[in-house]
């Protein structure tokens, strides 16, 4: 019997392949609580590393499978968080009490009103923890779900192709690199950190000041 990590990239693209990149991103695209510990960014990177082959090794992974189960777990993620978003509402959210729940629901809330749906809904893809909260929010303030349907479709093919993509580029232009997966997988975490630090940044200058 083969032990899968949930939360370890490796071991579910051991144990399910293509199939494991479905389900996982699905959950972390819109499941409350239980995405937040899934990975994402760190998920679809490797696996289009997988996907290249060279002349001493054939693909672990098929691209093609690889992309088209990316999106639709992407897609369909996002529209079941809506979903939940849209039946249980603030109360749902206000009893997911965990404070990075509570920070990521404010960000979301913020990221929506200054944006607007359509970049809000791209722009929250790229971002981890936001965007397992981003899509149930959408759903709790009554975001139209024409809108809501269109743009987070366009974010969701975006970001799990943009990612495998990369990876299977990597992975076809650097030989063995494939061993590398966990200092690749490494890199692709703090990468996808990056686009927190303005929030830190603020969050920061908010505090000095209430404090003065």
């Amino acid at each position: 019997m083969i032990a899968v990590n949930p939360m370890d990239s490796a071991s579910v693209l051991a144990a399910f392949g293509a199939l494991g990149v479905l389900v996982v991103i699905f959950a972390e695209s819109g499941l409350l609580v239980v995405g937040f510990f899934l990975p994402g960014d760190t998920l679809l990177f490797p696996a289009g590393v997988l996907c290249a082959g060279s002349a001493q090794q054939p693909p672990r992974l098929a691209l093609w499978q690889v992309l088209l189960c990316g999106a639709v777990g992407a897609v369909a993620g996002g529209q079941v968080g809506y979903l939940i978003g849209q039946h249980g509402g603030r109360a749902l959210l206000a009893r997911s009490s965990g404070g990075r729940v509570k920070h990521a629901t404010a960000r979301a809330e913020r990221l929506l009103a200054r944006y607007g749906y359509g970049k809000a809904l791209v722009i929250g893809r790229f971002v981890p923890l936001l965007r397992t909260v981003l899509h149930p929010v959408a759903g709790a303030l009554g975001v139209p779900v024409r809108r809501f349907t269109l743009w987070q479709t366009v974010g969701g093919v975006l970001w799990s192709q943009t990612l495998v993509l990369a990876g299977y580029t990597l992975g076809a232009s650097v030989p063995h690199i494939d061993d590398y997966l966990l200092p690749l997988v490494a890199v692709v975490v703090v990468l996808s950190l990056l686009p927190l630090l303005p929030e830190l940044r603020r969050a920061r200058r908010e505090r000095r000041n209430s404090s003065d």
